[in-house]
């Protein structure tokens, strides 16, 4: 087994079945993998199988590791193609919970109705032109108690620790939701949400004084919410930033493919491409949207290094499984390169996850 580190990324070469099972529990925090698809390609990587079955017991053991490398809060996108792509899904939706499946709308980038679909003989076909791929978006099983657990108590922190100190001195007041909503010349808003379980917000800066120097002006004290609003805010900053390290990341904007239906270019032809290289923008929108930056993020049948080329892009770790040596070795090109241009460019600016328009 060869194994390189370069800079956040490490390449290993070998089979990824033998592979995986060496990799700690819970280190990954996201998965992006693009599987052999099971005779669609001519090449022996793709046909190693006697049938469907054998392919997808093959899958189901590296789900099981794959579930197992998983961090509680990570997520997984799988390849598939879409003769195979249900198969694929119900075979992993043992081992995770299934939340999308994605429809990559292929285009070769050479204008309006062209690419491979224009040039086949429509009359000769006897089904639809495949003209998408399919992409599994995964998460962790919902099942996994220690995680549940977690962020159950973590929320219940960050919700009543400073709820019950507003309630507990609202009360001490005397004062009831109602004279919040006085207080703050709300309708109903404050009393709402600054007292309550199911809605509650942190007061704003504005508001927090109106309730103080409303309570301090009843019964003729001056002791009531008496902890400054600076110190009221870092201690719930503290809890929300440890809660979302918790959960699943998950971000999208109207800039970026928010829907699953995806239009990217395909990877142009090119002496010595892999035959199944996924464009770099729709990896990066991959990664932006389901990791954090300093995320290990891995595939573990990396071909020509794409993946890891895109984590590196988006600052994160990159991890890298290729059975084939070959492929190995141009991976390792690919990045060797890209490190000796980072040391000579200025550092790069972040790649915002970019959709390829389908039309002029």
């Amino acid at each position: 087994m060869q194994r390189e580190v370069m800079g956040a990324c490490t390449l290993i070469c070998g089979d990824a079945v033998a592979i995986l099972p060496t990799l700690p529990a819970a280190s990954v925090h996201l998965i992006c993998v693009d599987p052999p698809y099971f005779r669609v390609k001519p090449d022996a990587w793709d046909r190693q199988w006697s049938d469907r079955e054998a392919y997808l017991t093959w899958l189901r053991g590296l789900a099981t590791e794959w579930q197992r490398i998983l961090t509680p809060n990570g997520s997984l996108y799988c390849f598939a193609s879409p003769q195979m792509a249900a198969r694929v899904e119900v075979t992993l939706s043992e081992f995770f919970h299934v939340l999308n499946h994605i429809v990559w709308r292929k285009h070769d980038g050479t204008g309006a109705g062209t690419g491979g679909h224009s040039k086949a003989c429509k009359e000769d076909l006897t089904a639809y032109f495949p003209q998408s791929e399919r992409i599994i978006f995964a998460e962790h099983p919902a099942q996994a108690p220690a995680y549940e657990v977690s962020c159950d108590g973590l929320r219940a922190s960050v919700f009543e620790s400073i709820r019950l100190y507003l309630l507990s001195e609202w009360r001490r007041a005397g004062l009831t939701p109602d004279d919040a909503n006085t207080a703050c010349g709300t309708a109903s808003m404050a009393g709402r949400h600054y007292f309550t379980r199911s809605q509650w917000c942190i007061p704003t800066r504005e508001h927090y004084t109106q309730l103080q120097q409303y309570a301090n002006s009843r019964n003729g004290h001056s002791d009531y919410l008496r902890r400054e609003y600076e110190d009221l805010r870092r201690e719930y900053e503290d809890l929300r930033r440890e809660y979302e390290d918790l959960r699943r990341p998950f971000s999208v904007s109207a800039s970026v493919p928010y829907t699953d239906i995806w239009s990217f270019q395909t990877v142009a032809a090119e002496p010595g491409k892999h035959p199944a290289e996924k464009p770099l923008p729709l990896l990066r929108h991959i990664i932006e949207a389901s990791s954090r930056p300093g995320d290990a993020v891995m595939d573990c049948m990396m071909g020509s290094g794409s993946t890891l080329d895109a984590a590196r892009q988006c600052g994160r770790q990159g991890i890298g499984i290729e059975k084939d040596p070959h492929w190995y070795q141009h991976a390792l090109r690919r990045l060797r390169q890209e490190t000796l241009l980072l040391r000579t460019a200025p550092a790069p600016t972040t790649h915002p996850p970019q959709q390829e328009a389908l039309w002029p």
